[in-house]
């Protein structure tokens, strides 16, 4: 008897969360609040999870400094995060039905949906928490070009969460958040001590091939694309527009600068092995 009341109890209760979550988290007039909220306390649960494991089940962790242990830490929640909007940006763009040219008459440029604000409202989370802890410690997390990369981004991914208008484009761009477990997992090996490991020089040539597709390629198909639909472009607000045409400049500019780097340093490391 005991036990059936307590499955009543809990369906009860699970009812209840449910209906909360319904009606008040997911709610289109709170989605970009609590998504915005969710992805902030989502780092923080990372931060504070890769800080226990690298403490109890990673030696060299204890060997490192403080800054280094933050970096880790950092690290780890930019990977989990790339891996989140990485996977939700290749849905909407090239799964969904959402921004599908046959698919509905609504202008592209003005479409949304409760998932689409959602998702980006956990990346900015993201990048509120990442940019906050980079001006905390700077320069020690990243230079300069950090600050702008995660300012751009911050106020691009807001905008279209907010207003609904350039998801599309905003999703297209985040795809190139691709790349970052790779120079992350670059950094874990070389901290390490590992870079004369085949790890690290295929990790690098993975990096080459993920950077020139997600951060060069798939830039160029995306300037294409607003060309193709400049039109309805031209009918988004004013700052909409430049955000959807400067923002992805700057960024390809940006891309272009460390994909250099990366081809300098893919052939520094394939000549020490010769």
């Amino acid at each position: 008897m005991l036990a059936s009341e307590d499955i009543l109890s809990f369906k009860s209760y699970q009812n209840r969360a449910n209906l909360f979550v319904k009606e008040y988290l997911l709610a289109d007039s709170l989605i970009p609040y609590t998504s915005v909220i969710s992805g902030m306390l989502a780092c923080k649960m990372v931060y504070e999870l890769t800080q226990h494991i690298g403490s109890n089940y990673f030696k060299i962790y204890s060997n490192f400094s403080k800054i280094q242990r933050i970096e880790w830490n950092n690290r780890a929640i930019s990977t989990i995060h790339a891996i989140f909007i990485t996977s939700m940006s290749l849905y909407m763009v090239f799964c969904s039905n959402l921004f599908s040219d046959y698919q509905s008459t609504e202008l592209i440029t003005e479409r949304s949906s409760s998932l689409s604000t959602f998702a980006l409202g956990v990346s900015v989370g993201y990048f509120i928490a990442d940019l906050g802890t980079i001006l905390w410690f700077f320069p020690a997390l990243g230079g300069y070009e950090y600050v702008i990369h995660h300012l751009f981004s911050l106020v691009a991914v807001a905008y279209a969460m907010l207003t609904g208008e350039g998801q599309l484009y905003t999703f297209m761009v985040l795809i190139s958040e691709t790349t970052t477990p790779g120079i992350n997992l670059r950094w874990y090996l070389d901290v390490a001590g590992m870079k004369k490991s085949k790890a690290y020089l295929i990790n690098g040539v993975v990096i080459f091939i993920s950077w020139l597709v997600a951060r060069i390629l798939l830039f160029i198909y995306m300037f294409y694309h607003v060309y193709l639909h400049f039109d309805e472009v031209e009918q988004m607000h004013t700052f909409g527009q430049i955000l959807v045409i400067v923002v992805p400049l700057v960024l390809s500019v940006m891309n272009l600068v460390w994909f250099a780097k990366i081809i300098k340093g893919l052939r520094k490391t394939l000549a020490k092995r010769q």
